[in-house]
């Protein structure tokens, strides 16, 4: 089970951190990805990190704007979104790709398992 949190409305240029709690599984042998889906759009991939950190993968959108990082031990996900654009505002889900390998094995969104996802709304 995952399960996102931390969305919310922020304005124009300032920053929401998004977290993603898991249960059930061994979370380190999951490849995590953020994905999002604005109104009226496709899913679209955001970010992804491999089982150990080693690589993450981004897509050029938020490249320089958003982090993804891991906590193993506590099996959490996050999502630091730094600079936020209006055209960042979509739902935001979490998921996991049973993998060992580098993070970019998530960007075309064949995950095993995806959360329930959470609003960020970015306002001018």
């Amino acid at each position: 089970q995952l399960v996102e949190s931390g969305g919310g409305l922020v304005q124009a240029g300032g920053s929401l951190r998004l977290s993603c709690a898991a249960s059930g599984g061994t979370f380190s042998n999951y490849v995590m990805g953020w994905f999002r889906q604005a109104p009226g759009k496709e899913r679209e991939f955001v970010a992804s990190i491999s089982w150990n950190s080693r690589s993450t993968y981004y897509a050029d959108s938020v490249k320089g704007r958003f982090t993804i990082s891991r906590d193993n031990a506590k099996a959490t996900v996050s999502l630091q979104m730094n600079n936020l654009k209006i055209e960042d505002t979509a739902h935001y889900y979490c998921a996991s790709l049973h993998s060992t390998g580098p993070a970019e094995v998530a960007r075309k969104g064949f995950m095993d398992y995806w959360g329930k996802g959470t609003l960020v709304t970015v306002s001018s």
